[in-house]
């Protein structure tokens, strides 16, 4: 089994009609993960309630930029920046989807199963003090910070294969010395970060600029040859991926030509490292490639 952590309520994000970041990314993956052939193997789950999860975001970003964003939801919603649209639901949805990550390190830690987080807003842009690139709170660092809490968690790493640097996760992330983030992205590309040299204070940082243009030719030994033995050595508790499927062919936002069954081979890439393994959902704006990517990274995993 796998858990599927996933609600209606995501969709009220409202980005606006034209934004990549919308509603129907979400949708288009469960439908096609109801059709999918292991559909009987998910076990889809609501988040629980949010709870006391406002004080660990506050403890990752600033409380001045955390009363911001509910400041700006509470006035009807805005722009944190030029692509960071908030509606009026925005913050309490960027909330549940923090708890739905947490959820995940609950599933994969005290479940011993590997979890999907069918969540938005998504948040590897999303820096200490300020929201940017469709991202409000840093989701897949809120998680890995909350999971050197759980017993017999000692380290946390974050792979990275949206086709845009996180630069919020790595900057979050580069000064923990139980905590690594690895990064292949197309570069040049927003966010315009993510250079080899940044190696993170505990040389717990690993960036792999891809070249426009680049497929699985590329991609494979970057795995083969960075991504497995950076990880490999760190020897993480648990590992957790921080899921983008914007480097798919078809997908508006770049110019990365992987397909869908490349992050299969990705996914069974990452087993050797953990078997048991968080994903979040993270970019994605070609409806087609985004549900069938998600459907090989879930299928790799049940396999």
């Amino acid at each position: 089994m796998l858990s599927v952590i996933y609600s209606e309520k995501f969709l009220a994000h409202n980005t606006g009609r034209f934004h990549p970041e919308r509603a129907q990314r979400l949708t288009a993956i469960v439908e096609a993960l109801h059709q999918a052939p292991f559909a009987a193997q998910l076990d889809w789950q609501e988040p629980t309630p949010v709870g006391d999860v406002l004080s660990l975001v506050r403890q990752v970003h600033s409380p001045e930029y955390v009363a911001m964003v509910a400041e700006l939801a509470g006035k009807g919603g805005g722009l944190l920046d030029a692509d960071t649209p908030v509606a009026a639901d925005s913050y309490e949805v960027a909330l549940l989807a923090v708890r739905a990550w947490l959820d995940g390190v609950d599933q994969v830690v005290e479940g011993d199963r590997s979890a999907f987080v069918l969540a938005r807003p998504p948040g590897h842009h999303a820096e200490r003090k300020t929201g940017m690139g469709f991202c409000l709170f840093s989701n897949a660092a809120i998680a890995a910070h909350y999971a050197l809490g759980k017993p017999g968690i000692n380290k946390v790493a974050i792979l990275d294969w949206d086709v845009h640097h996180g630069n919020g996760t790595q900057e979050i992330i580069q000064d923990h010395p139980r905590l690594a983030y690895c990064s292949l992205h197309q570069s040049p590309c927003y966010p315009g970060t993510g250079y080899p040299e940044e190696v993170g204070k505990y040389n717990n940082v690993l960036n792999i600029p891809m070249a426009p243009g680049s497929s699985m030719t590329q991609y494979q030994p970057a795995f083969t040859e960075k991504v497995i033995p950076f990880l490999q050595k760190f020897a993480p508790d648990l590992l957790i991926i921080s899921a983008g499927y914007d480097a798919a062919k078809d997908d508006p936002l770049a110019a990365i030509n992987l397909a869908p069954l490349d992050y299969y081979t990705f996914t069974t890439s990452c087993r050797q490292v953990k078997s048991k393994i968080l994903f979040g959902l993270e970019g994605g704006y070609h409806l087609g490639a985004l549900s069938a990517s998600v459907v090989e990274t879930i299928r790799a995993c049940l396999d």
